[in-house]
């Protein structure tokens, strides 16, 4: 017998710590492990007996490039438990915080995390050097993002003026304009960045998991709506019933929950490529001749080309904050004030869900009559995707295997199918 164990530990070029671990006995795949090996972060229990006030805050620290999703979606859920109903400037305005950290969190994972993968480097900052505009790019969209996220929510990261019911602060309309025309100015960049992503070859398999996403009828969403649907079960239910839906697990060899479809037992992908196949529709029309070019079209089941998805996320997102931001600063184009909304506490359970940059995310909390977290569950992307990613890695190992490929070229194409997820695997463990 012949026996080949493939040990990446400390992988490279992702958020967090994780090993992976792969046994080749006699030319067949017997083991794929993705080993999450940070420590349980507490902050279910951090937020328990926490008033509502503060909730957001907290909870926003989960993450340094997500924590405005975090905050939204806090907020979502204690919306839903208060019954507050948000004006759509106040939408409008949360839209643009979200995006905000998709320039952030998009940027920085393909230019900085993935790009060097197919560059023949082991960083991005020899990029400076070969590809001087390529990294001043990269850097100044991420740099976009920060300045988005600091207009709206009063900070780079973990948001402040983002409260229960509306804003506490909001710029003028010359800002916005501004930030309109900041826009525009990276969408060549942005278009050149998808043409790039899809010009580098990758292994053409084909995920066997579910795709889960946030879906709206005549929309691109991503924090506007309270539904979600698996692609390919073809179920679609309200956030406060993910539980019914969404089943997480422990296994011995990881720090995180896993998750699988409670009706069906499928592992599912959730991040851009699943919200273009559940959305490409309400693509705008930049992104989606973007997308075209590129050979991103639904079904497109290949996890590789999340990379691509996210390129072409960032032409939709340039292009939809700069109209958000120019219809802001016209008195009345967007209904409603920003001030918060009244509201009385009570007591009660909610599940508040947005399309993080990494996927869906799922903020489930219960409050007492004064308003006081009795019970917090937060279902992360990372930690919704690691049992997929277990199985594509499976899928790519046996590929790898079959087509006779040595032990080097099987570890480094592991290692880029990981890195083309995303993961976050600090916030996986919860």
């Amino acid at each position: 017998m012949t026996k080949t164990a493939i040990h990446v530990d400390h992988i490279a070029r992702v958020e967090g710590h994780g090993n992976v671990h792969v046994v080749i006995e006699d030319g067949a795949v017997k083991t794929v492990e993705m080993n999450v090996v940070e420590p349980a972060r507490l902050f279910e229990s951090m937020v328990r007996g926490r008033s509502w006030r503060e909730v957001s805050y907290i909870s926003s620290r989960i993450c340094g490039i997500c924590s405005a999703s975090h905050v939204v979606t806090d907020l979502k859920a204690i919306e839903r438990i208060f019954g507050v109903q948000v004006t759509p400037r106040t939408r409008a305005l949360r839209e643009l915080l979200v995006y905000g950290s998709y320039l952030q969190n998009h940027a920085t994972h393909l230019f900085v995390l993935a790009a060097p993968d197919f560059v023949g480097q082991k960083s991005v900052f020899p990029l400076a050097e070969s590809d001087p505009a390529l990294f001043e790019g990269a850097l100044g969209l991420k740099a976009l993002g920060n300045e988005l996220c600091t207009a709206v929510g009063g900070r780079s990261i973990h948001p402040i003026t983002a409260v229960v019911g509306g804003f506490t602060h909001e710029i003028g309309a010359g800002e916005y304009r501004a930030l309109a025309d900041k826009m525009d100015s990276f969408a060549a960049f942005a278009a050149a960045a998808v043409d790039l992503f899809a010009g580098f070859p990758v292994p053409r398999i084909a995920t066997s998991g579910d795709l889960l996403a946030m879906v709206e009828p005549d929309y691109y969403p991503v924090e506007c709506s309270d539904t979600a649907r698996f692609l390919d079960a073809g179920i679609e239910f309200d956030a406060n019933d993910v539980e019914a839906h969404l089943e997480e697990y422990a296994v011995p060899h990881s720090a995180a929950l896993l998750a699988r479809v409670r009706e069906t037992g499928s592992p599912f992908f959730t991040g851009a490529l699943a919200r273009i196949n559940a959305s490409w529709q309400h693509l705008g029309q930049n992104a989606k001749v973007a997308a075209a070019k590129a050979g991103l079209r639904p079904p497109e089941r290949n996890p590789f080309m999340n990379n691509v998805a996210q390129a072409v996320e960032l032409v939709d997102a340039l292009d939809r904050c700069a109209g958000i931001c120019r219809a802001l600063a016209e008195p009345g184009a967007v209904e409603g004030s920003s001030e918060p909304v009244d509201f009385e506490v009570r007591a009660g359970r909610g599940v508040g869900f947005t399309e993080a940059p990494r996927g869906a995310l799922f903020h489930d909390l219960e409050l007492d009559a004064e308003g006081r977290v009795v019970h917090a569950s937060i279902m992360t992307p990372t930690a919704q995707n690691v049992a997929n990613l277990e199985a594509d890695m499976r899928l790519l190992a046996e590929q790898l295997v079959a087509d006779g490929s040595d032990e080097d070229e099987v570890r480094l194409e592991i290692e880029k199918l990981v890195r083309a997820y995303d993961p976050c695997l600090s916030c996986s463990v919860h």
